[in-house]
């Protein structure tokens, strides 16, 4: 990994360029965590990692990647025991299908828990409580303009 003085950060794996996802932004230094995460879900092998600062400094560490857990086997009960009760079935999942996105484009589902007016010039917010933000795995907020179909996407502080 290589960190510009700006921040911004280009990566190789062996040398060869490790990009972001078709239309995500740039790498940035924010990004590193997400980045050993992807490359370690990918290499299930023990990664040295180099990363190389725009003042010159180098740091290198070995990163390993954690086990994934399998669930254990089960042992048989004993004579005369109650069986173990079955696990619970998968929850029931709906489906919202939409067209006319880019090939390979991020796309947001946002649900929607309140209504916004846009001011006179133009502007909006949305306002939610810290409970109603704390359900977001993601903590993103999107206002979509239902008429306009301007969308802001961002981080509540």
């Amino acid at each position: 990994m290589t960190v510009d003085a700006d921040g911004s950060m280009t990566v190789a794996v062996d040398g060869t360029p490790f990009l972001p996802a078709p239309f995500a932004p740039a790498w940035v230094r924010g990004s590193f965590a997400m980045i050993l995460d992807q490359l370690t879900t990918q290499h299930p092998t023990p990664l040295r990692v180099e990363v190389r600062e725009a003042d010159g400094s180098t740091f290198t560490d070995i990163i390993t990647p954690t086990k994934s857990r399998r669930p254990a086997t089960e042992p048989e009960p004993e004579p005369g025991a109650h069986a173990p009760s079955p696990a619970p079935a998968p929850p029931e999942l709906v489906v919202l299908h939409g067209d006319g996105f880019a090939p390979g484009e991020d796309v947001a589902i946002a649900i929607i828990i309140a209504h916004s007016d846009a001011a006179p010039d133009g502007t909006a917010r949305g306002l939610l409580t810290p409970a109603q933000l704390a359900v977001s795995p993601t903590r993103e907020v999107i206002l979509l303009g239902r008429i306009s179909g301007t969308p802001t996407i961002g981080h509540p502080a």
